[in-house]
Parts: structure tokens; sequence; C-alpha cells
């Protein structure tokens, strides 16, 4: 199944001439999510060849413009495209009264509904769950209630090995019972230890987004492990106080949180306009967390599945 994040926008507090404000979709087997809402995300959910109507839901981090302002000419457009199926919108308080004018104002006819989901932004949560996927929410430390989101795969159910169906002669029976975890006894009495017949294509996987915050210790606990992590890296190392006083992240501070979560691929956004070259702050980065990389607007970072070693 396929797993990925494709980059729509990464500046900070304000679009610039190349590039717009946060905004990314998530994809997991064809399962899109939006995962915050700048300026203009609906021509870059378009540029990208996405299509609208396919976002099954959207996660907003905090509620300051450049993370949400997209999201109402979004909502009147997936009108204009006839949605049927409603818009879940997970979002911290008070995206709910926010939603309410909106709608009164400007799509009081809307063919769709659209349900908010209220984030508490103080508590690790599961938010959402469907048969593939949970998605939790990350306190982070920011000027206004700010949570993160850690999107981790459901385990891949058991497949049988091929070689061990012949070699035991298995019925449909219990090839399904192997399947669910069962041990396998055969007509002749023996009985086969699932460990045995069975294994997990591939290990789980994970992407969590940390945006907007401080260094946190606790959010990088809580994603340990993740695959793919993208935090903000609004100002570089010698502008470090400035994001403390400012609730943002250094190149440091993002370094530093993947080192901890032990994470796979570090990726970095939210820049500062007044830092034009990004590649010195990924750079500043691999100092500490070598494999570091630009949230490139336009990017698509697929998480490739590796091998399950446990049983």
């Amino acid at each position: 199944m396929a797993f990925s994040v494709t980059i729509l926008g990464n500046a900070s507090a304000k679009p610039t001439v190349n590039a717009h404000p946060s905004a990314q979709v998530v994809n997991l087997n064809e399962q899109y999510y939006l995962v915050d809402a700048g300026e203009g995300v609906q021509q870059q959910l378009i540029r990208r060849g996405i299509n609208p109507l396919r976002l099954r839901a959207v996660f907003i981090s905090h509620l300051h413009g450049d993370h949400c302002f997209g999201l109402f000419p979004l909502i009147s457009t997936l009108g204009l495209y006839g949605r049927q199926v409603p818009l879940d919108v997970y979002a911290p308080a008070p995206m709910g009264e926010i939603l309410e004018y909106h709608l009164r104002y400007f799509d009081a006819e809307l063919p769709y509904k659209v349900v908010w989901h209220e984030v508490k932004t103080t508590e690790h949560a599961l938010i959402m769950e469907n048969s593939t996927l949970e998605v939790w929410s990350i306190p982070l430390r920011h000027r206004v209630p700010t949570a993160g989101y850690h999107f981790r795969e459901k385990q891949p159910g058991l497949n049988v090995d091929k070689w061990k169906i012949e070699r035991y002669g298995l019925n449909l029976h219990q090839i399904v019972a192997a399947k669910r975890g069962e041990d396998i006894t055969l007509d002749s009495g023996e009985v086969i230890a699932n460990s045995e017949l069975t294994y997990y294509p591939y290990k789980a996987r994970s992407y969590a987004y940390l945006s907007d915050t401080n260094y946190s210790a606790k959010a990088a606990e809580r994603v340990r492990g993740v695959d793919l992590l993208y935090h903000e890296t609004t100002y570089s190392a010698e502008l470090h106080n400035l994001a403390r006083e400012r609730g943002h992240s250094s190149t440091v501070d993002a370094a530093r949180v993947a080192q901890l979560a032990e994470a796979g691929h570090l990726i970095i956004g939210h820049f500062s306009s007044r830092h034009k070259d990004t590649q010195a702050l990924v750079e500043e980065c691999r100092e500490i967390f070598p494999n570091s990389d630009i949230a490139q607007e336009g990017e698509t970072f697929t998480i490739e599945p590796q091998p399950f070693t446990q049983r």
C-alpha cells in the first residue's frame, strides 16, 4: 500500500513569490488527508494532480491564518464540485464557531455536511481511526493552542507462505484460520504453529507533523520511531532565541527532536521569509541529524515498506 506525503506549502506567516503557506496531503492507499490549509491550497491541490473531492478529512494544527485561511474557499469549491459525502474537519476550538458563521453566511446550501471534531491541544489522544489508519493528536508549544498529528498505519494482516501451503496441503479453511493468527491442526493430528506458516508483509509505517512549536521533548517521545517526521524550522540556529520567544523552532530544535524521536527521516519547512537560502538551514540540521531534507513545495515523500522482523 502506498504511503506518501505531498508538500503543498512550506512558508511561514505569509505567501511569497515562490512559496505558499503550510499545507500537505497525506496519502495512505489512495485515501487522502489534508494537513493544514494555508491560503491558496485549492490551486496547490490542482497543480499537484490531487482531486479535492478525494479528501477524506482535514486536520488543522492551530488557528493562525497561514494554517487555515485556505479551508473556507475549499469548502465552497467542494460544494460547486457537487461533493455529497461529509467532510470531517479536525481542529482546535473555536473552529466550530468559525465554521458555523462561514456556513451561515457563505455556504448555507452546501450539498454535503462539514463535520467539526474538536482537537484538545493538551491531550495526546486517538482522534480518528478507520480500518487502515490511526491519527493521534500531539500537544505542541506555540503561542496559541496547537496540536501536531501522528498518522500511524495499522499493521497489515498476516500472509500465509505459499510454499508452506503446498508443503502441508492446507485447504482454504485452514489458510483463513492461519491468517487470523491461529495454529493449524493437520488431518494427521500434527499441530503447526502459526509462526511457521505466516509472516507480516511489512512493518506498519508512520508520519508525524509537528508545526508550529517550540522544542518539545515530550512531542519527540510521543512519536518515537516515526518513519517520516515533518518539523517546523522557522529560523536558523543563530536565531534560536528569537524562535523561542515567538513559539517557533530553529534548525537545532528540529534536528534534536528528530534525534530524540529516533526518526527515520526529517523534513523541515515553515521557513521565515528572511531566510533566502533554505539549503543552509537543512545543512544546519544535518550536522545533528544527517538524514534531513527540505520539505520542498511540490515534492512527494514516499515512506517505503520495511521488513517486519519481530513475531
